[in-house]
């Protein structure tokens, strides 16, 4: 799935792992007529020039979103925001509370007032299952940029720019993952785990990627789209990347759950379920939502790790790895 040729996209975030991700697979297709990394690390964005990402379409824009003006003057002409930048290492907003805020609470707020006001077309942001029944500040945190985005809707009215949410799992493979953790510690025959009861939802780069792009094309603005994705047991992914290795159980850290939540049983009430995807609709539409068409999940059904219906066997995960690799 590609991006309309006549568009200017920006993302925020895009030297990470989603970003560049995203940048290299809109440049295989019919390119953007511009293309921003939005980001505040020159020596990333340096780096993404030199490995290639230097099409004529792109810019690199050095910014922080927590930087309004700066913001503004980025998206002026811009018809299309992903909005994927994040304090997203859970120990770090923890330790920083306040960094977390600025950037995931107080930058989402200014994706929305800059967009707005620059007239952006849409604007679709990432989001996590950490968000869900939150434990830890990254999670309230995320939680909270989905109540802003959401809410996005009704400040910019009708006929204005529309704002949405896709929330999904953890990324293989990406920065701050355990995959880099555990085949680290493969070399010294031991791997550490916090328990082995633990499930979590996976996805690859490019899985969430496309999600994107087909969330992107077929919002009406206010849903949090949620896609249908395999769960894995944590000693299954320690078995596929670490076989042989001793165990070494630690015990659940503060802020950590044994099992991820994608859709709670209270967003179940007003979440329409497709074939690979559920959509949370609004519970607050003063804008005018255009409801979607479906089915409903069950009444306090929930959408959890540990009772999900698809899960990824220690070869699939080499495979999902394998192939995220490329």
């Amino acid at each position: 799935m590609s991006i309309d040729s006549n568009l200017s996209v920006l993302i925020t975030g895009g030297t990470g792992s989603f970003g560049k991700k995203f940048v290299e697979m809109a440049l295989k297709g019919p390119h953007p007529r511009k293309l921003i990394v939005f980001s505040r690390d020159e020596l990333k964005q340096h780096e993404m020039r030199v490995e290639g990402f230097n099409d004529k379409c792109m810019r690199y824009f050095i910014g922080d979103v927590r930087d309004r003006e700066r913001l503004k003057r980025a998206m002026n002409g811009v018809d299309i925001v992903i909005h994927a930048a994040a304090l997203k290492h859970v120990s770090a907003c923890e330790y920083n509370p306040i960094e977390a805020i600025q950037t995931n609470i107080i930058g989402a707020q200014n994706i929305i007032n800059a967009a707005i006001d620059a007239g952006v077309k849409k604007v679709i942001a990432l989001s996590t299952d950490k968000a869900v029944n939150p434990v830890n500040l990254y999670g309230a945190s995320k939680l909270c940029a989905e109540k802003l985005f959401v809410q996005g809707n009704a400040y910019s009215g009708t006929g204005g720019t529309l704002f949405s949410c896709v929330r999904y799992g953890n990324v293989i493979g990406s920065r701050g993952s355990v995959v880099p953790l555990f085949r680290e510690q493969c070399k010294t025959g031991t791997v550490t785990i916090t328990d082995e009861r633990m499930t979590r939802f996976w996805l690859t780069v490019e899985q969430g990627v496309n999600f994107v792009l087909r969330c992107l094309k077929d919002m009406h603005g206010g849903e949090i789209f949620v896609p249908k994705i395999p769960s894995a047991r944590l000693t299954d992914l320690v078995e596929a990347l670490a076989p042989g290795c001793k165990k070494n159980i630690t015990g659940i850290r503060a802020s950590e759950k044994l099992h991820e939540c994608l859709l709670s049983g209270d967003e179940a009430r007003h979440t329409v379920e497709l074939p690979d995807m559920f959509v949370v609709e609004p519970e607050d539409d003063s804008w005018g939502f255009d409801y979607w068409k479906g089915s409903h999940p069950p009444e306090n059904w929930q959408y959890s790790s540990d009772a999900n219906t698809q899960w990824l066997t220690q070869s699939e995960l080499l495979s999902l790895l394998s192939a995220d690799a490329h």
